[in-house]
């Protein structure tokens, strides 16, 4: 069971880090930007390791532009929120 979780888990967060490296190169990004801006949404545990089953037979380029405008209006709705 150990052993499972940790090939779960491995398999998530590789797919996330793609995601992340991938995200940053098409915004023209460090791939750190990318993941704090992530991160400060919790996109990357609400989105990319929740929905991981969902995502990961998706292609790169499909993910990519997902991430990016699900970032995009979650800081939207987030700004909006703190007027």
């Amino acid at each position: 069971m150990t052993t499972q979780l940790s090939n779960d888990t491995y398999r998530k967060v590789h797919f996330a880090v793609m995601a992340i490296e991938a995200s940053a190169k098409k915004e023209k990004i460090s791939g750190k930007r990318m993941h704090d801006r992530l991160k400060l949404q919790d996109l990357i545990h609400k989105r990319l390791f929740r929905y991981y089953d969902q995502l990961h037979t998706q292609s790169l380029e499909w993910v990519v532009d997902d991430t990016i405008e699900t970032l995009n209006n979650w800081e939207q709705e987030a700004k909006e929120d703190n007027l």
